[in-house]
């Protein structure tokens, strides 16, 4: 029933961690802060249609890079950290190690 998320705060705890040989080098948790919109059912139904199956592979079942972010009134916090992995902080750990090489970077 809609009455339980329409209007409601919640927040979403995302971690990441790099591990080697059994060993962590390096974890991270970030939070967000998400706002649902007050919407009626028939909304809601309407945008479970649309959305279909897939939105059960989303974190939180948001999608919030597409239909989802007909969801939100207010959002605070990372992007990433929203789809599933806070990917900045990570990319800057990983630019620590010189074998790690920017995908796009030219030599």
């Amino acid at each position: 029933h809609h009455a339980q998320v329409s209007g409601d705060t919640h927040e979403l705890i995302c971690a990441v961690c790099v591990a080697c040989q059994n060993n962590v080098l390096w974890s991270y948790e970030a939070r967000a802060r998400l706002t649902m919109r007050d919407f009626s059912d028939r909304f809601l139904d309407h945008y479970l249609t649309i959305a279909g199956e897939g939105i059960c592979a989303s974190v939180g079942a948001y999608q919030i890079e597409s239909l989802g972010a007909h969801l939100f009134s207010d959002i605070q916090g990372d992007y990433f950290t929203i789809l599933g992995l806070p990917l900045l902080p990570l990319l800057s750990f990983l630019r620590q190690y010189p074998e790690y090489e920017v995908p796009f970077a030219q030599k």
